[in-house]
């Protein structure tokens, strides 16, 4: 280990102030998409403990229970029960005679509206680790190229093909390649997976309202 911390704190001592300026950008990237990283993993464990917990404390009781009996466990499935609860009480209270469901849609473009802002929620930075991914290279590739130019140039000036002459420049591509991918790797991987967790907890959020629909219709109508 202490051998490639050598290997690597050298090239890091011929790389000219481009590099190290195209370095220090990624390194600016990587640090926040870690730390994004590191709270959405912990955020999306979190809430499927929370939701598995909402659903079984939901379906254990008879009929549809009042939103603050189940509201402190922190799943999105909350906000949406809680959304469609409020506009049926609504109707419930309105309706002539009172008990009756006047509108079955309302109470469903409600929770529907509640679990696309919950998605947006979850959505948070995610355009972070998109652009993270698909800038990073691209970045790294500049301090290639710049790195590539200083070699030719370091030929130009030493006139002889040496390693004295090129190894700058080479040092220069070499790190600047690597850290863009580094950085730019972990963040796709993380989108993807991330977004695959979205899209779940948006069908749980979805089946769960058509899920709740049917009670009303089953016991109000």
């Amino acid at each position: 280990m202490s051998i490639y911390a050598g290997q690597l704190s050298t090239l890091l001592e011929q790389t000219g102030w481009v590099a190290r300026a195209v370095l220090a950008m990624l390194f600016c990237f990587s640090l926040f998409s870690w730390a994004l990283i590191l709270q959405k993993l912990a955020m999306f464990a979190r809430l499927r403990r929370q939701t598995t917990l909402f659903l079984r404390v939901f379906r254990a009781g008879k009929g549809l229970p009042e939103p603050k009996a189940v509201g402190s466990m922190g799943s999105p499935l909350v906000a949406v029960y809680a959304a469609g609860y409020r506009e049926l009480s609504s109707q419930l209270v309105a309706s002539n005679p009172p008990g009756k469901v006047k509108s079955l849609n309302a109470v469903t473009a409600d929770m529907q509206m509640a679990a696309a802002e919950e998605i947006r929620k979850l959505e948070r930075y995610m355009p972070w680790l998109a652009t993270t991914g698909s800038v990073t290279p691209f970045i790294g590739l500049f301090g290639t190229v710049w790195g590539v130019m200083d070699a030719f140039s370091g030929l130009g000036t030493a006139g002889a093909a040496s390693l004295r002459a090129v190894a700058p420049g080479i040092a220069e591509a070499l790190i600047t390649t690597a850290a863009g991918l580094f950085t730019a790797i972990p963040a796709v991987i993380a989108y993807n997976h991330f977004l695959h967790n979205i899209k779940e907890l948006g069908g749980r959020m979805d089946y769960f309202a058509m899920e709740v629909a049917a009670m009303i219709e089953k016991q109000f109508l």
